[in-house]
């Protein structure tokens, strides 16, 4: 999930960047919105309905557009080998979708995802897709390559509780909450920074400190889409134990765990294959951008069901 969760934050951020740019300019060179929410009235002298309202439709644009664009820029970034059943796939290949197929209608979903392999030496697998009727579950060769069949059966069905649990549509609803507190607070302080300057300079400067103010927030915001994805990963744990069971699922978290003490042993190195997964062991600040648990507490998480 980590994978598919920076593409979404990452495509969140670009596109109410974007929005905002393109708005900014079209009130600038017209007579839309001339004055923009600093009215010299209300609180702070701001529009702060307008400016609420703003921030929630342009907040949730940007949330459902990044949510849409998820699968296809997914396969693009990844450079995803998409599995088509109706065709002559490898018989490796074919286990993979018939796993992902599998557990798919175990867990009740009508529609099957697409399935795809990505060629990396990274151990990863994510999913993804705007909706569970256009899902995503894709593999990396490395974790292909270096977990055993029970190891891998246990990562798709994580992958597919993901699916089932609808986690992109309740992230994208999260991350709408966090872009709408991002832009009003990012405008609330471009205005008053630009009360500092001269008339003359203000425009240039509210454009600038909308853009650094946005950025910044943006980043505070994904704590807590990172904590909430934290979450997020015990349940598709407890997914994935009831559609592969618990062993499979504990031994997929297992595998995982040597191969990131086998990228913290080999620090330094040139070893590609691990250095993607040092997502454990992380403290402090690090622990806070994680999309990740930390492992230990994933496998006693389970065992303790």
């Amino acid at each position: 999930m980590g994978k598919r969760l920076m593409l979404f934050v990452l495509t969140n951020i670009l596109v109410i960047t974007t929005i905002i740019i393109v708005w900014s300019i079209i009130t600038h060179f017209t007579d839309i919105g001339q004055g923009g929410f600093d009215t010299g009235e209300g609180l702070l002298g701001i529009d702060m309905v307008a400016l609420g309202v703003f921030s929630l439709i342009v907040g949730f644009a940007g949330s459902f557009i990044s949510l849409a664009m998820s699968r296809w820029i997914a396969k693009k970034m990844m450079k995803v080998k998409v599995l088509d059943p109706s065709e002559n796939l490898s018989a490796h290949e074919q286990r993979i979708v018939d796993k992902v197929h599998r557990f798919s209608r175990s867990a009740g979903l009508m529609h099957m995802p697409e399935v795809g392999i990505y060629q990396s030496k990274e151990v990863n697998a994510f999913a993804t897709g705007p909706s569970k009727k256009r899902s995503l579950v894709a593999v990396s060769q490395g974790l292909l390559d270096s977990m055993d069949d029970d190891a891998v059966e246990g990562v798709i069905a994580h992958e597919v509780a993901h699916v089932a649990n609808g986690d992109m549509v309740t992230m994208t609803l999260l991350q709408g909450i966090v872009n709408t507190f991002v832009v009003f607070f990012s405008r609330v302080a471009a205005i008053i920074v630009s009360r500092l300057v001269r008339s003359e300079l203000q425009y240039v400067v509210r454009f600038g400190a909308i853009i650094i103010f946005q950025i910044l927030f943006s980043i505070l915001g994904s704590l807590v889409v990172m904590a909430f994805s934290r979450y997020r990963e015990f349940h598709a744990d407890r997914g994935g134990a009831d559609l592969a069971g618990k062993d499979k699922m504990a031994h997929a978290l297992r595998s995982l765990k040597a191969h990131v003490e086998r990228a913290n042993v080999n620090d330094g190195r040139d070893d590609s294959a691990v250095q993607t997964m040092k997502i454990n062991g992380k403290s402090g600040m690090a622990k806070l951008f994680s999309s990740h648990p930390d492992l230990d507490e994933r496998i006693a998480r389970l065992e303790e069901r």
